[in-house]
């Protein structure tokens, strides 16, 4: 049977007409005719198949669990406009994946004497997009959240993006506000960033403030001999544009290790949250990483800290919490 149901995507509703027997993967294409945004760059909220299944693209849509007339959410960003990032970025086409690299690789990168690889951080540093949303508070030290898959389930569906959002995230960033700015840095756009940030309620929570966001402009293509190229996080692009941030009151949560080949010392592996229908009671990540991250909050510098043994360094803090839920 035919239909119609509405997409919304950046301030836009659009109605979609469908046939009978038409697929997901049909639908995706009816949408990039009408926002220029690619199958593979859609991420459209509320595509869950009867019985709980996930919608593949191959999923007819009459066996989707939508309502006649559904408002459906978008996120993507336009096919001109990614372009024009990549062109303005100078950066490899976004990798899709979630390869990581190994510690020991990341290790043998040598990029503080390299001269390419400065001269492309240098680049980053003039040419970078930072949006400060609100201005570094004196004295506090700064915690950098990637976004998909620490903060937020990328492949997962479900009805509302809340619904995807690592669990306790607001409790989290509420707790260490006081004593952290927040500052995000996802591999993407702007403008997909600041959609994200705003469904999910980050952006305009009443018990915390976000200080900046970063996009993929300020990330630098790196060649390492066991990965090929990728693209990294360097804080130092976040040193140079906001001086109020340092080595010494910096750190960095991503669920990537490649991410971190300039500074891999203020890099914390955060476990990626993936699967959101079936973590999002028992994921506790940001519980304990609030417990660590209070701990250390009230250190002079977090240069000399291993971060990779965070769990260690609250390791009796973990059996009580653990302990009190039995």
């Amino acid at each position: 049977m035919a239909g119609e149901l509405t997409i919304k995507w950046s301030s836009k509703e659009i109605p979609i007409q469908y046939a009978e027997g038409d697929t997901v993967a049909m639908l995706k294409r009816k949408i990039q005719e009408e926002t220029r945004v690619q199958p593979k760059r859609q991420k459209i909220m509320g595509l869950k198949a009867k019985g709980g299944k996930m919608a593949a693209d191959d999923t007819p849509l009459t066996e989707l669990v939508i309502k006649p007339g559904a408002k459906l959410m978008m996120l993507g960003t336009a096919e001109e406009e990614t372009a024009q990032l990549d062109a303005q970025a100078e950066i490899a086409p976004h990798i899709q994946d979630d390869f990581d690299i190994a510690e020991e690789a990341l290790q043998a990168l040598d990029v503080k004497d390299n001269p390419d690889f400065q001269e492309r951080l240098r680049k980053r540093i003039e040419n970078a997009r930072i949006k400060v949303l609100n201005p570094p508070r004196q004295g506090k030290k700064v915690v950098v959240l990637d976004i998909d898959y620490t903060i937020f389930d990328l492949n997962s569906t479900a009805e509302h993006p809340h619904e995807l959002a690592r669990p306790h995230l607001h409790e989290f960033l509420a707790a260490v506000y006081p004593h952290y700015d927040i500052v995000i840095w996802s591999a993407t756009s702007m403008k997909w960033i600041e959609i994200k940030m705003r469904e999910l309620g980050v952006s305009t929570h009443d018990s915390y403030k976000v200080t900046a966001f970063l996009d993929n402009t300020a990330m630098v293509t790196v060649h390492s001999a066991e990965r090929g190229v990728f693209d990294c996080k360097p804080l130092p692009v976040l040193w140079a544009r906001i001086p109020e941030y340092t080595a010494d009151n910096t750190i960095m949560f991503d669920d990537l290790r490649r991410n971190y080949v300039f500074n891999p010392q203020n890099g914390l592996v955060i476990r990626p949250y993936k699967k959101a229908h079936i973590n999002r009671t028992l994921d506790k990540e940001l519980v304990y990483l609030k417990i660590y991250l209070l701990k250390i909050a009230s250190l002079d510098s977090l240069a000399g800290l291993q971060h990779k043994k965070w769990e260690r360094y609250i390791a009796e803090d973990l059996r009580n919490v653990r302990g009190s839920r039995h």
